[in-house]
C-alpha cells in the first residue's frame, strides 16, 4: 500500500497562543518517538484533515518536516477536537522504526450479509471491535474485514481463529475469543405482581387481627424469648 505523505514545519508558537494559528488555518501538532526529542510542529489544517480521513490511526504517514533530510515514518497517535464544532485542535504523531515490530489494535469491519439474519427476531452481536497484532510497520493492515456470509444459522459465530492473516502478522488475542455472532432476540415479559402483593398484605392484616381477638383491653401479647426484657 502506498505510504501517505504530509508536510509539516517547526512551530515556535506554544501554549494558549496557538489559537491564533488555528484562526489562520494551521493546526498545532507534536512528533514523539523512541529516542526522539518531542518536536513542536504545525500543519496546514485542510491538508491534515484529508490525511486523517485516509490514514486513520493505523496507516503509516511519511511526515516531511521542513529542514529535515529524510521524512519521518509516523502513525497518528492522538487527535484532539473541539467538542461542539468538531474542529481540529491538536494532533500527535508517533515515529516508528521500520525494522522493528510494533503492537497495534487493528479495527475490525463487518462486511457482507449473514443469511441467518433473513429471519425476524434475530440480531448480530459484534463483541470484538479490534484485533491486537504484532508485525513490522509496513505489514500492518489498516483494518480487518470480517465477512458475515458464513453465518447461515442462528447461534453461529466467527472467532479470532477464523480471521485469515498473513504469516508476517502475529495475532495476540486468544483464538477462541468470539468476534461476531447471530442470536435470537429475547423478549422479557414482566409479570404483573401488584395483585399478589395486595393479597399478601390483606392476609397479613387478617392474621394480625385474629391474634388480637379475645384479648382484654390493655392485655399485651405474650413476649417471645427474644422480646423479653431482663433486669440489668
Amino acid at each position: 500500500m502506498e505510504k501517505l505523505k504530509l508536510k509539516a514545519s517547526k512551530r515556535e508558537i506554544l501554549g494558549k497562543k496557538t489559537r491564533f494559528l488555528r484562526r489562520q488555518g494551521v493546526t498545532p501538532t507534536h512528533l514523539f518517538g523512541d529516542g526522539l526529542d518531542s518536536l513542536a510542529l504545525q500543519c496546514d489544517t485542510p491538508t491534515l484533515q484529508k490525511t486523517i480521513a485516509r490514514a486513520g490511526m493505523t496507516r503509516i504517514i511519511a511526515l516531511d518536516v521542513e529542514g529535515d533530510k529524510n521524512p519521518h515514518s509516523v502513525f497518528i497517535r492522538e487527535i484532539q477536537k473541539e467538542p461542539r464544532s468538531d474542529a481540529l485542535l491538536h494532533v500527535d504523531f508517533y515515529q516508528v522504526k521500520m525494522t522493528e515490530k510494533i503492537k497495534f489494535d487493528v479495527p475490525i469491519v463487518l462486511t457482507g450479509e449473514a443469511p441467518a439474519m433473513k429471519e425476524k427476531g434475530r440480531t448480530v452481536s459484534h463483541s470484538l471491535t479490534s484485533l491486537s497484532v504484532e508485525c513490522l510497520p509496513d505489514d500492518l493492515p489498516p483494518q480487518l474485514e470480517v465477512d458475515l456470509s458464513p453465518l447461515e444459522e442462528v447461534e453461529q459465530a466467527i472467532f479470532v481463529r477464523d480471521i485469515a492473516l498473513g504469516p508476517e502478522v502475529t495475532v495476540l488475542d486468544e483464538p477462541d475469543k468470539m468476534v461476531v455472532k447471530v442470536s435470537e432476540v429475547k423478549i422479557e415479559v414482566e409479570e404483573v405482581v401488584e395483585e399478589e402483593v395486595e393479597a399478601e398484605e390483606l392476609e397479613e392484616g387478617a392474621e394480625e387481627a385474629e391474634a388480637e381477638e379475645g384479648k382484654e383491653p390493655g392485655e399485651k401479647a405474650e413476649e417471645t424469648p427474644e422480646e423479653k426484657s431482663y433486669p440489668a
